[in-house]
């Protein structure tokens, strides 16, 4: 019988099955028109919609080795493959975050997704460290891992990687995720999308309101590194505001979305929410890992 690729099927599921959930995600996130992003509509100066596209490719055909790769090469993989290919950092941080996550959807048997995450995460070995310090090196995204004697940069792998994220956990959103078992992607992200999608039934729509939520809740650490956290602040209420009088669901949600846009895209997008980007895939790939790519393409 051949694989059926959309519909969710008892786990562990097909490394073909995580693939494309994967490159889906990556898909689905940066082809809606979020305020701030890179979209079909809008590049940046130095990063094009289409190296993201090639970047969701990438990743996925990295991921289907989760079953036997460890996690930290997996981001390795994925991060140079793109930095030969795209020739830019584009994926390190949905890299940083799908990566585990795979390995938990390939192994984790009678058990929630969730439950399958956090096994791996607390399997991470300072191998994994190493892989992933490397991965930030050769991306070099002047962020994660700046704190103190915690700069990756420079340490080399000698701290434990679950250490050093604890330690940016109080200023980096995917750092956090590592140590709380993800749980923005599942306590705001998920249950957001989903309701997102119901609502709708606009998969572009529920995206949109899923960014706008995340970033609401959540300041967007890319923000906050380069601009300061009473800016990053700033940005979370104006989603907010945004979020309030309907956001992507409503004319006047819209029509403001629009003009943010146009004002978050000034100085050359130092207000881009790229964080909020990679936290909204992580919900998707949550999502369609759970419920199939099905639940978000046949809406």
């Amino acid at each position: 019988m051949p694989l059926n690729l959309l519909s969710p099927t008892p786990y562990p599921l097909h490394p073909d099955q995580v693939a494309l959930a994967a490159q889906l995600a990556c898909l689905l996130e940066v082809s809606a028109n979020k305020p701030g992003n890179v979209t079909p509509f809008a590049d940046f100066a130095d990063t094009r919609y289409t190296d993201f596209l090639a970047s969701s490719v990438i990743l996925g055909l990295a991921l289907r080795k989760a079953a036997t790769v460890a996690t930290g090469s997996l981001v390795l993989d994925a991060v140079r493959e793109t930095k030969r290919l795209v020739g830019r950092n584009t994926n390190l941080g949905i890299a940083l975050l799908f990566a585990p996550l795979a390995k938990a959807a390939l192994r984790r048997g009678r058990r929630s997704l969730r439950s399958g995450l956090r096994s791996v995460l607390a399997a991470i070995t300072p191998y994994d460290g190493q892989r992933v310090y490397e991965a930030i090196r050769l991306a070099a995204p002047g962020g994660l891992g700046d704190a103190d004697q915690f700069d990756v940069r420079e340490r080399r792998g000698r701290i434990p990687l679950l250490e050093a994220m604890r330690v940016a956990a109080d200023w980096d959103s995917i750092a956090r995720e590592y140590v709380t078992d993800f749980k923005i992607t599942f306590t705001i992200g998920v249950p957001s999308l989903d309701r997102s999608l119901q609502e709708s039934g606009d998969p572009r729509s529920a995206v949109i309101q899923t960014y706008l939520t995340l970033l609401s809740r959540i300041p967007d650490s890319l923000i906050a590194r380069k601009c300061g956290m009473h800016e990053a602040d700033r940005i979370s209420r104006e989603a907010g505001k945004i979020l309030a009088i309907g956001g992507a669901f409503t004319q006047e949600g819209r029509q403001k979305l629009q003009r943010w846009d146009r004002a978050l895209r000034r100085d050359g997008n130092r207000l881009n929410p790229g964080t909020t980007a990679d936290l909204t895939a992580s919900a998707l790939f949550v999502v369609m890992l759970e419920k199939g790519t099905e639940f978000m393409l046949g809406s």
